[in-house]
């Protein structure tokens, strides 16, 4: 099986001096499940965003199924980015339209742009997003404003939009950074069930190792732009953690977010 990400000697170097990845190489297959892990400035965000160019790399290859990202411009590119449905950490839904219009605008990359700006969206679609809506225990909610819903209700809709792009990859970007721990066991479960439902390769970065080594099918570890550790959850043993971290397992504070993004040019 061809991998649908393809991480071939990739570098990004900042314009203020920082190297946020350094050679960094590895692939990623269908149906896979990975937690990329690190502490503040390792790199997580910065290879997440490198996926679909979302920032320029400055040396290497990403490869997404089959296609290499750099070289790719215009509508070639949006094209392959309608393969790769994104969540993040603050949702970034449109709070003033309602939770329904947020999931259908997952579609907006198949549409021309007149139809995309009027919201003319097939009933086809329609029927699929209260189908995603309803699988997500959200379907007494659909036409409620996005802002009336608790942070998790949110989250399930970012993870709704998502899906509606008929992705081949899923990325998260701290995804439950801002939940509480109930709220985020929930958006891990949904998260891990639709992706293998679906056979769709999932890749999330986060602060919370006990999340990662239980959710997880492989675990990605960056220190300093460098992969240090990849492999199955079972196999990141203390020495490991060690090297990824810089401290102990014991010490290590679960959960803790970027203290100062702007002291830093990839924070998380």
């Amino acid at each position: 099986m061809e991998p649908i990400l393809k991480f071939d000697n990739v570098s990004k170097h900042y314009p203020n001096g920082v190297h946020a990845l350094k050679g960094v190489s590895f692939a990623i297959r269908e149906g896979e499940f990975v937690s990329v892990i690190g502490p503040s400035g390792s790199g997580k965000s910065t290879l997440l965003r490198a996926i679909n160019r979302l920032i320029p790399i400055s040396g290497g290859t990403v490869w997404l199924d089959g296609q290499a990202v750099s070289a790719l411009r215009g509508r070639s590119l949006r094209q392959l980015r309608r393969k790769v449905g994104m969540i993040f950490q603050n949702y970034n839904l449109v709070y003033s339209l309602s939770v329904l219009q947020n999931v259908l605008h997952g579609r907006l990359g198949y549409m021309s742009g007149v139809k995309g700006v009027l919201g003319l969206y097939s009933e086809a679609d329609k029927q699929e997003g209260l189908d995603l809506l309803a699988e997500l225990g959200l379907a007494d909610f659909a036409y409620n404003r996005a802002s009336d819903l608790s942070g998790g209700q949110k989250q399930r809709v970012g993870i709704a939009r998502a899906i509606m792009q008929g992705p081949k990859l899923l990325l998260c970007d701290e995804p439950i950074a801002s939940l509480d721990p109930s709220s985020a066991k929930t958006i891990m479960d949904l998260l891990r069930d639709m992706a293998r439902r679906r056979n769709i390769a999932c890749i999330v970065n986060l602060h919370q190792l006990d999340v990662a080594l239980k959710y997880s099918t492989r675990i990605i570890g960056l220190s300093k732009g460098e992969v240090v550790f990849d492999g199955p959850p079972e196999r990141l043993d203390d020495a490991t953690i060690e090297r990824i971290y810089g401290t102990s397992r014991e010490n290590l504070m679960m959960g803790g977010n970027c203290d100062d993004p702007a002291d830093t040019a990839d924070c998380a």
